[in-house]
């Protein structure tokens, strides 16, 4: 892909019944209890992590502890919007090369006083190695839309939708 092709941004976005502070809390405090157990780690998945402010780490462990990082916290501002690099390519390696990576921004909007809209793009995928892979991935059926759902679901209060 040459520097010049641009890929269309996956877009998602959900309505959850919780103010817009519960909503970015729910999402960056207790990732691991709503993304489902997509992992990179070959030793298996425990949790999926996001440390708190810019530089902060995007990342899985496993039950034996090891680590694989996903990404950076590029942008923090609670509880409105969470900016994140994703170094994961085409088939799911882990490349650290930040010129490499995608980007998730995930904005939370408030539509009344318990009512919030989430809004995820995930964009920039032409400069990861093999970003259109990339991009039929995370927008197909396993991908963030039903990934966004599962968030709402616990946000409220519902079974969560079942792992695919």
């Amino acid at each position: 892909m040459n520097a010049q092709t641009t890929l269309p941004a996956i877009r998602r976005s959900v309505t959850v019944n919780v103010p817009v502070e519960k909503a970015f809390a729910v999402f960056t405090e207790s990732f691991a209890t709503w993304w489902p157990k997509h992992h990179v780690n070959p030793n298996g998945y425990e949790g999926a992590y996001i440390e708190p402010g810019v530089g902060g780490r995007w990342f899985e462990r496993a039950p034996d502890g090891s680590e694989c990082d996903w990404g950076r916290v590029l942008g923090w501002d609670p509880p409105h919007r969470v900016l994140l690099s994703w170094h994961l390519n085409g088939e799911y390696d882990y490349d650290p090369n930040p010129a490499r990576a995608s980007e998730v921004e995930v904005r939370f909007i408030a539509e009344g006083p318990t009512t919030t809209r989430v809004e995820l793009v995930h964009s920039k995928l032409e400069r990861a190695v093999g970003g259109a892979r990339l991009g039929e991935s995370v927008a197909g059926d396993t991908g963030w839309g039903w990934i966004m759902e599962r968030y709402a679901d616990l946000v409220d209060g519902r079974e969560l939708a079942p792992l695919a």
